[in-house]
């Protein structure tokens, strides 16, 4: 119901480019900008300006998002409004998408409280990074998204998502079985500061986390490898050529020889779900989010919650 030509108008706003905006939209970079001209002539207004390359959004383009913004929402709590007349409101089929700890740690087990209390529910499970999922959520291709908090993602404050923490995760060190640390009882986050530094490739929400972690103990971590499989990431640390963080979730391969330490006040990435502004009330959806947030408490023993 909602106009694609705002769909496409919204992503360009996201990403700043109508190439960007066309790759996630799921169109060439030439329909993109036919859309977003269409729509201007039809609303008599300019929408976009060349910027170097990349495009700026005129004052008339911020009018129609905020207005698009409500609409899109309000739209969303009508559904939700419908689903109450339903015969059996919780029907149909639910896309959830998530980063790959999570993918396996929290949603399966949601899927599994769902297939239990609706049996008819068509569930599906897709993995992404954050940024990704954020992309496919806004346009309609999931409906569901459980990602790690980073400024990769839209802020909470952003009116087209409600988003809500499941968990907060611990972060653990992982070395070689020959380390230092091995068998120290109280490790700190900045004794391994003159350590070589396993972590995912620029960009990725990981290797976000583990800059960020190390920062917040006062160092730069110097990073030897790029890893973004906890398979590669583990056979590195095992043969002593770094160390890593590990989430205290992320199940490590067992033909690596590594040691996984906790360290005293660990750093923490907090796990968020996030659904369309508006729809969270939406019978499958308010389902679905109430079956995150059981799979959710149910780790606490795993992430070392009292």
């Amino acid at each position: 119901m909602i106009d694609r030509r705002l769909r496409v108008l919204q992503a360009i706003a996201r990403h700043g480019t109508v190439t960007a905006a066309a790759q996630v939209c799921r169109m060439t970079p030439s329909s993109a900008s036919h859309q977003v001209q269409q729509l201007a002539r039809e609303l008599g207004v300019v929408l976009l300006e060349p910027d170097g390359r990349r495009v700026r959004l005129t004052p008339a383009a911020r009018i129609v998002l905020a207005h698009g913004e409500v609409l899109t929402a309000q739209w969303e709590r009508a559904r939700a409004e419908l689903g109450a007349h339903r015969p059996d409101g919780v029907t149909g089929a639910l896309r959830f998408c998530a980063f790959s700890t999570a993918a396996a740690a929290v949603v399966p087990a949601a899927l599994a409280l769902l297939r239990d209390s609706h049996p008819t529910l068509r569930l599906h499970l897709r993995e992404a990074e954050p940024a990704r999922a954020f992309d496919l959520l806004a346009a309609g291709d999931t409906d569901i998204v459980v990602v790690v908090a980073t400024a990769a993602i839209p802020p909470v404050t952003d009116p087209a998502f409600d988003q809500r923490i499941l968990y907060d995760e611990p972060l653990d060190v992982l070395v070689g079985p020959d380390h230092p640390l091995v068998g120290r009882a109280d490790v700190a986050l900045a004794d391994l500061a003159a350590d070589p530094w396993i972590c995912g490739g620029p960009g990725t929400a990981y290797h976000q986390l583990v800059t960020l972690a190390c920062s917040g103990a006062g160092f730069a971590p110097d990073v030897a490898h790029h890893a973004d499989e906890w398979d590669t990431g583990a056979a590195l640390v095992a043969l002593g050529f770094g160390v890593a963080l590990v989430p205290r979730l992320a199940d490590l391969p067992a033909r690596h020889d590594t040691r996984r330490l906790r360290i005293a006040a660990p750093p923490v990435r907090r796990v968020v779900a996030a659904v369309r502004a508006g729809a969270q009330d939406q019978p499958v959806l308010s389902a679905g989010l109430a079956a995150l947030r059981s799979a959710g408490d149910a780790l606490a023993p795993r992430l070392g919650v009292a």
